[in-house]
């Protein structure tokens, strides 16, 4: 098919009544707007694309392409649309579509053009198969021969308004597609936000996609499958410099703009040369007529018989194509080398302008957590300022009445209050902005004032304690009132009851993170539910770095849950990485993640680890 024989033409002219007269063609769906969608749809189809509007013309303009009103006065529907689209059209077709059908078919220009020739007709349109296999036409999804405006305009005039009216003395042929979907006209607005899936997914909506579903029961890869489906990026860039760009997230693909090298260049130092002048037996001389040195073009151009002297990341002389390694020269003067055959191959020792990074290839891609190496590769590329997301801003506090701050006094039963410190330094780690809000007590009304302050103030909050069986109801039931918030039992240890959602106030939101109040528990927690979900909302995409140790000593350890159990891994005595674990795994004993220097972790499929099992492993380096 030639598309350059069709234009298209995309009606938006409508009132929009049942959307209470809005510009239906310009409301927002995924991401954009209905008439955005059905452009990138229809412009690979056809040789041009033309809309008709009759209100918010610049708006449509801006498009990029032209924008031709109704020239049939008081809005007469489609059909006036369809003949502004004619009076304007200069292809031998003119394939209409509406505003609001934004799932139209790839195929459709192809589909009505073959049917309209091989029928020799005037007009194809659409047509699908409904329930009850009850045929539906859709004439406003139609191809029309450009040389039948008069009749359509006749029709016009005579006051005929309906889209399937004004072809009936024309020779029309019926085009049946399987996907009635395609096909669907949005009327509503509530219709239009219940097909736009970038809208935020509920948590129920998530979770249903769970097999087996159960909160009270939930396995660690749903709660994760779960966390990572329902939480959003945060869109927000800035430019930094680059020496401030370590450890941020790179918001878009950084594109070289030059090549890297520049030029061809020698790989070491040598003698450039020309592959033909390279022996196939016995030995060759060539003569020296110059030196090329790294930085400073020779532009020295060696005949056949003759070499360049040159130093490593010198430009390569013209007409070269090779470089002899010093060391292989048997007999050298200021003027004159030998060399044997059979050393070098044709074309060895160079590098190519743009072997490392071409112009205009993404020298790192978006997402990506710039480390100390990337600032090397970016300087290289003449780049001072890095386009990064902004950081995220998390904020966080512990609840309940036996804690205490460092520097007070401990009350009987009282214990201080460590994990806003480990909380911080994981935080601090993720290169985080964050707001340490304190300690906050069992009460109701201070909880509340709590997350309300934290997510009017932050992307994200991280709560320690509150969230077991034991604890108080008003924890729920403050979460809940204030947003979308489930309260899960996960099938871990440590770590197994967790809060997780988004709480709102006054026009904010933020995602929640309710962890335990175990000190074990809250680092087993963060990272394997919230930190990759932070790093989501970064933009970056990291997930944990899991390697694989052979275990130096049987594990106990039930088929049916996850288990964390600290570790210690180092070389065996073959050299290979062998991992015991610290002794007593209580959930309470914060000694042991500090003397660990990795997490064993033991799946929910595993069951008792045998001396020499192999066995997953996190690694703490780096990491807290």
């Amino acid at each position: 098919m030639d598309k350059n024989l069709i234009s298209g033409l995309i009606l938006a002219g409508g009132r929009g009544s049942r959307m209470g007269n809005v510009d239906k063609g310009l409301q927002p769906f995924r991401g954009s707007t209905m008439v955005a969608q059905v452009l990138e749809r229809l412009a690979p189809q056809v040789g041009s694309v033309g809309i008709n509007a009759n209100r918010n013309l610049d708006t449509y303009a801006a498009l990029g392409v032209p924008v031709w009103a109704d020239e049939t006065p008081d809005f007469a529907g489609p059909v006036a649309g369809l003949e502004a689209g004619l009076r304007h059209c200069a292809t031998p077709f003119l394939l209409a579509v509406p505003c609001d059908s934004p799932f139209l078919p790839y195929d459709l220009a192809e589909r009505l053009l073959t049917a309209l020739e091989e029928n020799e007709a005037d007009v194809a349109f659409a047509a699908t198969r409904e329930a009850g296999m009850r045929v539906q036409a859709h004439p406003v999804f139609c191809l029309v021969r450009s040389s039948r405006l008069p009749v359509l305009s006749t029709y016009l005039a005579e006051g005929g308004r309906r889209v399937d009216g004004w072809y009936k003395e024309l020779k029309s042929v019926e085009v049946l597609f399987e996907d009635a979907d395609a096909f669907r006209n949005i009327n509503t607005l509530d219709e239009l936000q219940g097909l736009d899936d970038t809208l935020p997914p509920t948590l129920a909506k998530v979770a249903s996609c769970i097999d087996g579903y159960d909160p009270d029961a939930l396995s660690v890869r749903g709660a994760q499958r779960i966390i990572r489906d329902f939480v959003q990026p945060v869109h927000s860039r800035e430019m930094v410099a680059l020496r401030a760009a370590l450890g941020r997230v790179l918001a878009r693909d950084l594109v070289s703009p030059i090549n890297v090298p520049a030029h061809d260049n020698s790989a070491m130092d040598g003698y450039a040369l020309r592959g033909s002048d390279l022996p196939g037996e016995g030995v060759a001389s060539l003569r020296v007529i110059g030196v090329a040195y790294a930085g400073k073009p020779s532009g020295l151009v060696p005949g056949p018989g003759e070499c360049v002297r040159i130093m490593t990341g010198g430009v390569m002389p013209e007409g070269c194509d090779s470089v002899l390694p010093q060391e292989f020269v048997e007999q050298e003067s200021e003027d004159a080398i030998t060399l044997r055959a059979g050393v070098i191959k044709p074309g060895d020792n160079r590098r190519f302008a743009g072997e490392d990074l071409k112009l205009g290839s993404a020298a790192l891609k978006t997402g990506r957590i710039i480390r100390p190496a990337d600032l090397g590769l970016i300087a290289s590329l003449g780049i001072a300022e890095v386009p990064v997301q902004r950081r995220l801003r998390v904020a966080f506090f512990s609840t309940g009445d036996e804690l205490r701050s460092i520097g007070e006094g401990l009350d009987e039963g009282c214990v201080y209050d460590s994990n806003r410190y480990t909380i911080y330094g994981m935080l601090q780690r993720l290169g985080c902005d964050i707001v340490d809000m304190g300690i906050v007590r069992d009460d109701p009304d201070a909880l509340e004032e709590a997350l309300r302050s934290a997510c009017e103030n932050a992307d994200a909050i991280v709560t320690s304690g509150g969230v077991s069986v034991g604890a108080a109801d008003y924890t729920k039931q403050v979460m809940a009132r204030l947003g979308d918030v489930t309260f899960w039992k996960i099938g871990m240890r440590p770590g197994r009851p967790l809060a997780f959602g988004r709480v709102s106030s006054n026009g904010r939101s933020a995602f929640l993170f309710g962890l335990p109040g175990n000190p074990v528990a809250v680092m087993v927690s963060f990272y394997f539910f919230a930190r990759e979900a932070l790093l989501r909302m970064m933009g970056a995409e990291a997930p944990l770095p899991l390697l694989k140790a052979r275990s130096g000593g049987a594990i106990r350890k039930k088929p049916g849950r996850t288990e964390y159990q600290r570790g210690i891994v180092a070389p065996g005595a073959d050299g290979m990485p062998e991992v015991r674990i610290t002794g007593s795994q209580g959930s309470g004993i914060l000694r042991s993640m500090s003397e660990a220097n990795c997490m064993v972790v033991l799946h929910d499929e595993q069951g008792n680890v045998a001396t020499g099992d192999m066995v997953d492993i996190l690694p703490f380096e780096g990491l807290v």
